[in-house]
């Protein structure tokens, strides 16, 4: 036996890196073509759920991919919450700096608090994709 992780293994880390734990209820918004693929059977891979459009009761997290021609990012962000459980957590994936679609820090920075958001901290989702978490502020909690 090797010491390095199978591919199931390697799969499920990509999701691991977002925080997701086994049993969470993931909604996606905003899928296109473009979206990374590994990322998205990671996730399902870990949560052992597939990831849903339309819930039909409260999700654990919001996964938004999102690009810089997509609209209004504080509406796209408010319209995440919808569905989203006390606690839950929206993350922002936006296409990495020098990429088509690339959405600015400072972008998500303006957006998030407007839409009643904190971002807690920012990783490398994929290879194409950055990745914003996004939480209600603790004061905003009930």
């Amino acid at each position: 036996m090797g010491a390095t992780a199978g591919p199931a293994e390697e799969a499920r880390t990509l999701a691991a890196r977002l925080g997701l734990r086994e049993g969470q209820v993931v909604q996606e918004l905003g899928y296109d073509e473009d979206c990374d693929e590994e990322l998205r059977g990671s996730i399902a891979a870990l949560t052992g759920h597939a990831l849903v459009e339309e819930p039909e009761d409260v999700v654990d997290v919001v996964l938004l991919w999102w690009r810089d021609e997509d609209g209004d990012l504080v509406d796209a962000l408010v319209d995440a919450l919808t569905d989203l459980a006390d606690g839950g957590v929206v993350w922002l994936l936006t296409p990495k700096k020098g990429r088509e679609g690339h959405v600015e820090p400072s972008d998500i920075g303006d957006a998030a608090p407007t839409a009643g958001l904190s971002s807690t901290s920012s990783i490398s989702a994929s290879r194409e994709w950055q990745g914003t978490r996004l939480v209600a502020p603790k004061a905003a909690r009930k």
